[in-house]
């Protein structure tokens, strides 16, 4: 039985994925880092929500019986956790005060929690129509 996503659910998944984002991007900014560090913390936000989107999709279209390879799903896992190891050797060797690791840390993963949000509404959405 597929179910069309509450109008409170699709904007608290929009409101996840965008406090996450314009904080970590925010933070990132302002930020007193050279411009390669920056450049890797934002190309590792960039690739985390690229491998959650693409598990979620994996996960799913295994779960509805549409054929997933299992290289292609396999890939999936790795990337995702590859991205949360990057950030957390990023993050340890970073010359960063404990509370800014943090931020960036939980502002990350409320943006995967986020994009995995809206990425499930807008299926549902489109199934049920």
């Amino acid at each position: 039985m597929n179910q069309k996503p509450s109008n409170s659910f699709v904007a608290a998944s929009w409101i996840a994925l965008l406090t996450g984002m314009i904080g970590y991007l925010v933070g990132l900014f302002r930020a007193e880092m050279m411009l390669n560090e920056k450049g890797y913390y934002f190309t590792v936000l960039m690739f985390g929500l690229f491998a959650v989107i693409s598990l979620q999709k994996a996960v799913r279209d295994k779960l509805e019986n549409i054929p997933v390879t299992d290289l292609y799903y396999s890939i999936c896992w790795f990337c995702t956790i590859l991205c949360l190891v990057l950030l957390t050797i990023g993050l340890w060797n970073a010359d960063l005060l404990s509370s800014e690791k943090g931020f960036y840390a939980f502002s990350f993963i409320l943006s995967l929690f986020g994009v995995i949000a809206v990425q499930k509404n807008t299926r549902d959405s489109i199934a049920t129509e």
